[in-house]
């Protein structure tokens, strides 16, 4: 099968590019390179040194024999979009290719619209490139858990059945976004909806939880194939600064009392997750949605579970609680259903299994690149 991963130089999409490249896909990449001029402009480094995408390219064509194509443009361009995906002929396009950090979003009017009209605008050109020409390629969309907020009831898989005055009908899970990114994910699924409904495309979302990892197969083969471990305020993640916090000594910065929930997957399960979606497509028509996670944790209990790790490996790691600088419930009810993709074959790798090989272990090993001013929140949601 032909795939197009938008957004393959990033995190998620690297390791998938990777992955179902080595699985016998014939792979393209399609990015902007532009979470690259992010970094410029904050003015911060991912942990683990990136080399430019071409030489990662080539590297791994050099290792396996297998070649990936490479689209450099941005979606929001409508006709590249367009002859790319002429040119390449997917059967199946992975979209990854969105701004994916809530802070990023939240530092400005600017960033705010930066981020919503490039999600929602290149999400919408990637609709109507399928309408007009692949109608029947299946779009495999990366959602986001965080589009749910923290609901006092159960979550489902996208939808809930409501029965409302002796009536009852099948509806799109209420969303809650927690910032203007999540807001941005919230309007790309209503548009995929959308299309779905009117047009009969054919699309699965993959309500992501949190992703966490450096190592898969393919990118632990070389160091020229690694893959991002962003600490930073701005794109990185709790679960990520607390590890590189922990290797330089810096006590782990849990922001107010540690009780907020989300839900967490190894980047394997990542990978495995979009393969397994790709190979299961959508009927014409369908859009459904998987929650693509496997644990549930809560902030606190993560800084407990690297300060054990920590300590095992010979590191003195404390514990400190800062004012939140997000708007968010901090002691909440969180109970997410993830059944669609355990239904289909995912066998979950587990935090506990990789918090040392996959996370901490790099943290040590390139803990001279880390820069210390930029580990605490910069950006807060009241401005």
């Amino acid at each position: 099968m032909k795939v197009l991963v938008i957004g393959g130089d990033g995190y998620c999409g690297w390791a998938t590019a990777l992955y179902l490249s080595n699985k016998g896909y014939e792979v393209a990449i399609l990015d902007s390179l532009v979470r690259r001029h992010w970094d410029m402009e904050l003015c911060t480094e991912t942990l683990t040194p990136i080399a430019p995408i071409q030489t990662r390219l080539q590297r791994w064509k050099d290792l396996s024999g297998k070649n990936i194509e490479l689209f450099v443009g941005d979606i929001n361009n409508y006709e590249f979009l367009k002859q790319s995906m002429l040119k390449f002929e997917p059967q199946a396009v992975v979209h990854f290719g969105e701004q994916r950090s809530a802070p990023f979003s939240m530092i400005d009017r600017e960033h705010a619209v930066l981020t919503q009209v490039n999600n929602v605008v290149g999400t919408l050109n990637l609709l109507y490139v399928l309408h007009d020409h692949f109608p029947d390629c299946h779009l495999v969309k990366l959602g986001t858990m965080g589009e749910y907020g923290t609901p006092n009831i159960d979550i489902e898989e996208g939808y809930i059945t409501i029965e409302h005055n002796g009536r009852k009908d099948r509806l799109p899970y209420p969303k809650q976004p927690g910032s203007y990114y999540h807001l941005s994910k919230v309007h790309d699924s209503h548009n995929i909806h959308f299309a779905c409904r009117i047009w009969g495309l054919r699309a699965t979302d993959l309500n992501q939880g949190v992703v966490y990892g450096v190592l898969t197969e393919e990118t632990g083969m070389d160091e020229l194939l690694i893959n991002r471990l962003d600490y930073d305020g701005v794109f990185g993640t709790a679960l990520n600064r607390f590890c590189v916090q922990a290797a330089v000594g810096h006590p782990l910065t849990v922001y107010g009392s540690g009780g907020q929930t989300r839900a967490f997957l190894d980047i394997r399960d990542t990978v495995r997750c979009v393969e397994l979606a790709i190979n299961s497509p959508a009927d014409p028509g369908e859009f459904r949605v998987f929650n693509q996670f496997t644990e549930m944790f809560n902030v606190g209990d993560l800084a407990l579970m690297v300060k054990k790790a920590g300590n095992s490996l010979g590191l003195n790691v404390e514990i400190d609680h800062l004012e939140n600088p997000r708007v968010e419930k901090e002691e909440h009810y969180f109970n997410a259903k993830n059944t669609n993709l355990l239904d289909l074959g995912l066998q979950p790798h587990l935090l506990s299994d990789s918090l040392i090989d996959s996370l901490l272990n790099f943290s040590v090993k390139y803990k001279a690149r880390v820069d210390e001013k930029q580990i605490l929140p910069k950006v807060k949601w009241k401005g």
